[in-house]
């Protein structure tokens, strides 16, 4: 699998715990990562932050993208909606490992 140079990264409100983690994570094994998460309080629209992440990726800001939501089904439907993009939900390493075959 090639080397990802800079991640965009996307979260909703109900990512906040695991954001910190994950992006902590990306950045020690090298990545440069642009967070488009949430960091407010209350509840979001996690459409606004799939765009983001995806306009990211499409204008080639970013080689690659992950989202983080409740269930990623809705911030899937959203990328999938911007031209040029492809996300699926994984919800272990299988299934990640498998997505990134067709990415």
């Amino acid at each position: 699998m090639e080397k990802i140079k800079k991640l965009a990264f996307g979260t909703d409100h109900t990512s906040v715990e695991i954001r910190n983690t994950v992006k902590k994570y990306l950045e020690e094994m090298g990545c440069e990562v642009e967070d488009f998460g949430f960091s407010g309080s209350g509840s979001c629209d996690y459409p606004d932050y799939a765009l983001k992440v995806a306009e990211a990726v499409v204008n080639k800001k970013a080689d690659k993208g992950i989202l983080i939501c409740g269930t990623g089904i809705g911030m899937s439907i959203a990328c999938n909606k911007v031209k040029g993009t492809i996300a699926a939900v994984c919800w272990n390493e299988d299934t990640a490992k498998l997505a990134a075959h067709f990415f």
